[in-house]
């Protein structure tokens, strides 16, 4: 062992001090976060190897992650083989989750790496601004205020400022065409930002750093769905068939989409692989009109670059010299295509095609380095035992010249020769000199409602952080240094799945974590509050754990003194509370203090097998309510459908929660249920929905009360006649005005006054929308109870339909109770617990059997 604290085997104690080896630039080669390294074939790198003699840019602009048009993606990508990126102006916040009961930025996460996993799918970029999928919108005016337009614009511009795309390619049209502010938005920006970025009077703070880019023209992709008409003859058009064939990938740039689209798991956006033409329709905007092709009127060659005709023939030799079955043979014309280019001029071309050519000299290689630790998670200051493995599967004369990491106080110069596919493994054991946490940079502060707070102006567009840890090695290949960066992961091998891996990270020593995101508290009643605390670190944590409530509310224990003896190790501490005289709505916080030093991070992990974990550290704390909600009734079934966390606030509201599967639905089982509850589109995502409605149906006619969320009326697991057990229509309807006026249609209904009298107050402070998917006709049988719209447009009563069928009551909702009652909204607590209550009297709910379903 040296002085690092390296384990090698003995080829490495033959190391020696290296001489200095010309390095022609510090072009950095990189992987994703968290995402394990692959070898391309030999036919993608001939690909790889074509693509070095094209230089063409094409920015693709839209407002969502999903909106980008895979197909054009994977057509301008891997057919014209440009440079190719999708900007996002959304990471999706306020959308859906078919997988999951994540939402708002839990949920934008998730997107952004379904964003990442297409990418990599279909051979593009990603980039995003600061702004907030805030919900749905109806139109731009709206949309450019909350994400205060100039903000967002100045990311547009500082996007194609650093990309310098030739081209731009908008997804929808700067009008109501578009379907949705956020969509209308997007093409707004854009065609604006084609002209801004080309000034230099516009966001002169960029302009020193990136300068001015002039875009040579902006296109709209113009969809059928809005321009039925279109075709190959309209004035103004290019027509592109994207749908051909590649013979190096094996496939068709549709079933390459296909599997770009299907990461969009979130949004249930699984699409089939597509063969023949597909023709997309490109409606010019400004700039430099083309007749024919995106490009026939940009320099795609590499004449563009001063200095750079003479590397067109290079690459041609290489490309006519490439052998598949040994890619390592042109290693020697890529060092030299890679030393004409490093004489040339500073460009983003330059550094572009050097990217790519020692990219494919790695690859020809066969080339893996990688580091791993022993852990997933860290805190600073604390030892980290990284594994390496490296390997060069080639004849070609590799060595490790120098590792280097300034996150670990880590600079080692020394020669270690890689032999042909003789892999050398060894350990290192270092202090972690990173004091930042691990966190998504955008989410690291608090942020407006339209707009993430993003402080360093370098972090603009990046979609996701750097690894926490990176090591630099200096790698001599046939002569020549290339610089590669080899991020920290963590691995291990599932006994199903094989080898997996995710981000290595750093985190505090100690987290604490409440175990609700909201608390009700009654008057004088006490609430337990529970805290989890779990040990980031890897030595014994002893420390106190005390909550910060309201001055009037009374916290018993005050404190608690804890002791965590491992890492990852976790304890559950009670906390008794009790609000205040009044009503109120507050926020409560954790603090564990360690050695005089007080923390108050909590752990959120996220995971799914189609993305890397991630890894969240918000403040702990939680919402508390004290507020009188009264329920009636004892036990409720609930029903999944497509994710939702209302089986906790039923807990909150003190209901006993059954969360059934499709087998328990049976009439016994049902006859010891106050109420059930089916979770958000369960008609749209439950396969067996269409056979349980009718027992359902029968269960309310017996007097059971069921509660049906909103549903869309595509995609429906049932006939749309059986829904109710009266006639409905499912529509789109809905109200996005969070803060519209609801009037109350039947204030003397038992749902609006049994057991909380509900006013036009429970409908302050709702979050994003008042609901969504309303029907819009339904039977006399129903009651509607609540009327509202959105600014301009008619009434909309079909938010909250209660209909009485036999001895019980049948609810439909499009309310979005399932973003309300997650962040502790009073009136929709009050309102959900009369609909879970309907025809339910205390001395009925005494009665019933408190009983596991069987």
């Amino acid at each position: 062992m040296d002085q690092s604290g390296l384990l090698i085997f003995p080829l490495i104690r033959a190391m020696r001090i290296l001489s200095v080896f010309k390095i022609f630039s510090l072009v950095l080669l990189t992987c994703y976060q968290g995402v394990a390294q692959t070898q391309p074939s030999a036919s993608e790198i001939k690909l790889k190897l074509k693509k070095l003699n094209f230089l063409g840019s094409v920015l693709y602009v839209a407002a969502h992650p999903d909106d980008e048009n895979t197909r054009a993606i994977a057509y301008l990508a891997n057919d014209q083989l440009a440079a190719t990126a999708y900007l996002s102006m959304t990471r999706g916040d306020g959308g859906q989750n078919l997988i999951g009961s994540e939402m708002g930025e839990l949920l934008g996460l998730i997107r952004t790496q379904e964003l990442m996993a297409a990418r990599r799918m279909d051979g593009g970029e990603q980039f995003f601004t600061r702004a907030i999928d805030f919900g749905f919108s109806k139109n731009y005016q709206e949309t450019l205020q909350i994400w205060n337009k100039d903000e967002v614009l100045s990311d547009v511009v500082h996007v194609i400022r650093k990309f310098q795309p030739d081209v731009i390619l908008t997804r929808f049209p700067p009008d109501e065409r578009a379907g949705h502010g956020h969509h209308t938005s997007s093409a707004i920006l854009a065609q604006e930002a084609f002209d801004a970025a080309a000034d230099a009077l516009r966001y002169p703070k960029q302009v020193k750093e990136l300068g001015v880019w002039q875009t040579s023209a902006i296109y709209t992709n113009t969809g059928r769905w809005w321009n039925q008409t279109i075709n190959e003859n309209t004035p103004g058009v290019l027509m592109i068939n994207v749908g051909t064939y590649s013979n190096l990938l094996g496939k068709s740039y549709a079933e390459i989409a296909a599997e770009s689209r299907t990461q969009h798991k979130s949004q249930g956006f699984g699409s089939p692989g597509r063969r023949g033409d597909a023709p997309e329709f490109f409606e010019f905007v400004k700039g430099t009109k083309a007749d024919k092709a995106l490009f026939e009127k940009v320099n795609t060659t590499w004449t563009r670059l001063d200095g750079g005709a003479a590397i067109e023939p290079l690459v041609l030799k290489a490309i006519k010299e490439y052998d598949e079955e040994n890619p390592a043979a042109s290693i020697q014309a890529l060092l030299e295509i890679r030393k004409a280019i490093s004489k040339l001029s500073e460009s983003v071309w330059k550094t572009r095609k050097l990217n790519e050519v020692e990219s494919l000299i790695k690859d020809c290689t066969g080339l893996f380095l990688d580091v791993t630790s022993n852990q997933p998670l860290i805190a600073p200051g604390e030892p980290v035992r990284l594994s390496f493995e490296l390997i060069n599967r080639s004849a070609v004369p590799v060595s490790i010249t120098n590792l280097t990491c300034s996150n670990l106080g880590y600079d080692s110069a020394f020669t270690l020769p890689l032999k042909y596919n003789q892999p050398v493994l060894f350990q290192s054991t270092q202090t972690i000199m990173r004091q930042e946490y691990s966190a998504p940079y955008w989410l690291a502060q608090p942020h407006a409602r339209g707009l993430f707070t993003v402080n360093d102006p370098g972090l603009i567009g990046k979609p996701e952080n750097d690894a926490a840890i990176e090591l630099i090695a200096r790698v001599n290949i046939a002569g020549e240094v290339l610089v590669i960066k080899m991020p920290v992961t963590y691995k291990w091998t599932d006994p199903v799945k094989g080898e997996l891996s995710r981000p290595f990270e750093i985190v505090p020593p100690v987290f604490a974590t409440f175990t609700q995101s909201v608390y009700l508290i009654r008057n004088k009643v006490s609430q337990p509050v529970r805290v989890t605390l779990k040990s980031g670190s890897h030595k014994k944590i002893t420390g106190t754990l005390k909550l910060d409530i309201p001055s009037d509310w009374v916290c018993n224990p005050h404190s608690i003194t804890f002791n965590l003896e491992h890492a990852n190790e976790e304890q559950v501490f009670t906390f008794q509370v009790t609000g205040g005289k009044e009503e109120t709505d507050a926020q409560i916080k954790a603090i564990a203090e360690v050695n005089g030093k007080p923390y108050s991070l909590s752990y959120k992990q996220i995971q799914y097998d189609h993305i890397p974990t991630q890894t969240l550290l918000p403040p702990a704390q939680a919402r508390a309510l004290r507020i009188d909600a009264n329920k009636e009734g004892t036990v409720v079934g609930y029903l999944k459908g497509a994710g939702d966390e209302i089986p906790v606030a039923l807990q909150n509201l003190g209901y006993e929660v059954l969360e059934m599967k499709n087998e328990e639905v049976t009439v016994l089982n049902l006859k010891r249920l106050d109420a059930v509850v089916l979770g958000i589109r369960a008609l749209n995502t439950n396969e067996r929905i269409g056979f349980l409605m009718p027992v359902l149906h029968e269960y309310v006619k017996s007097g059971g009360t069921l509660i049906v969320q909103y549903n869309t009326s595509n995609d429906l697991e049932i006939d749309a006649s059986k829904i109710a057990p009266y006639p409905l229509t499912l529509s789109r309807d809905r109200v996005t005005e969070e803060d519209s006026e609801v009037r109350i249609i039947k204030p003397d209904h038992p749902a609006l006054n049994t057991p909380n009298k509900i006013t036009a107050k429970d409908f302050e402070g709702w979050i994003q929308e008042r609901g969504l998917y309303f029907p819009s006709a339904w039977d006399a049988s129903f009651d509607a109870l609540l009327s509202m719209n959105d600014k301009g447009e008619p009434a909309r009563n079909g938010s909250l339909l209660v209909a009485q069928y036999g001895a019980g009551y049948y609810v439909y909702t499009g309310l979005s109770f399932f973003r309300e009652l997650p962040e502790g909204v009073p009136g929709a607590y009050k309102l959900f617990a009369n609909l879970v209550s309907l025809g339910k009297s205390k001395a009925q709910s005494s009665t019933k059997v408190k009983s596991k379903v069987k």
